[in-house]
């Protein structure tokens, strides 16, 4: 029980990363449902939750590839389990990934960071300046709707929610639906509402996909609208996801479900961009970089940035290993 870690941020999301987590599984997708259970849980409770983190904390394991098509694997986790997709995590792996030498980049130009996730195989495009990173394009995989309309009985009244898929499937709807607003003095009732509707919806049938590691509503997306700038779509978001956790940047794959969303209403044209606030003030840009099968890929334009590294230990006295949660 020591871990090195080194910690990013994303536009506010905290992001910790762990190389020395022993995993098993052929592929990254394998090895999520390995990890629930046995040792890399306990490291996760132990790197995530308090005293060590807290319930808005965010991390990942780094894997081998699913093959040599990608330079590493990553498990995402969060106070509840792992994720499937995490948008913010991909641009700090990105970041990190050509900071530490692990992927050669150029002192001016892009480096190419392919990363296996559970969801798939996605990109983080880094673009550098006179030896420093500038900015980080999150390439997902194929993001799409799958359900519209989906009318909702709850405890602030009835709403209509759709159903999207970015690496993990959101439902989305109106902050102003629910009577609410994405602000920070509206925290604790967003959150409250979030875990509502995400429950509520997570057994809908449009959430069970073929793959049903990927099935099941991960979390509730609540926007405001705030016009449109010159290059398109200006909204404000704050996605609760997991289990009543809030996402500090405007969410990396909640964003790509919002393209998908906004490209499949029209309100998202070629070469739009979607200006995307989070609940701190930070912004991803959002876009589609190409046309799919069934629905789009997104790209993801965001930043981030080292906080620190650290040593945690377990004193053997301890009586907290587990660590605890108080949401």
């Amino acid at each position: 029980m020591r871990f090195e870690t080194e910690d990013w941020h994303t536009a506010g999301e905290p992001f910790r990363i762990v190389t020395t987590v022993e995993t098993t599984g052929a592929t990254v997708a394998e090895r999520r449902v390995h990890a629930m259970t046995g040792a890399p849980d306990v490291a996760r409770r132990f790197l995530c939750l308090e005293p060590r983190g807290h319930d808005d904390m965010y991390g990942g394991f780094i894997t081998p590839p699913d093959d040599g098509g990608a330079d590493f694997g990553v498990l995402f986790w969060h106070k509840d389990g792992f994720s499937t997709a995490c948008g913010h995590g991909t641009i700090a792996l990105g970041a990190w990934a050509v900071e530490s030498g692990r992927v050669p980049a150029p002192a001016d130009g892009e480096a190419v960071v392919t990363i296996d996730v559970p969801s798939g195989r996605v990109q983080a495009i880094v673009h550098r300046e006179a030896g420093r990173t500038v900015e980080v394009v999150f390439r997902n995989v194929e993001s799409r709707v799958v359900a519209r309309d989906v009318p909702l009985t709850t405890s602030r009244g009835d709403v209509v929610v759709d159903l999207v898929f970015g690496g993990a499937i959101y439902a989305t709807l109106p902050a102003s639906a629910v009577g609410l607003a994405v602000e920070p003095g509206h925290t604790a009732d967003l959150i409250a509402i979030g875990r509502e509707i995400k429950w509520a919806m997570d057994r809908h049938p449009a959430a069970q996909l073929d793959d049903e590691r990927l099935s099941g509503v991960y979390g509730t997306i609540l926007v405001d609208d705030l016009g449109r700038t010159a290059t398109g779509p200006h909204q404000r978001n704050v996605t609760v996801f997991a289990d009543g956790e809030v996402d500090r940047s405007p969410c990396g794959s909640g964003t790509a479900a919002r393209v998908a969303l906004l490209h499949a209403r029209g309100e998202l044209g070629e070469g739009e961009v979607l200006t995307h606030d989070s609940i701190i003030g930070s912004r991803f840009h959002g876009r589609v970089a190409e046309i799919a099968d069934e629905g789009v890929i997104p790209e993801v334009t965001g930043m981030a940035y080292r906080v620190g590294s650290s040593v945690f230990e377990l004193d053997p006295r301890d009586p907290l290993a587990a660590g605890f949660s108080l949401r």
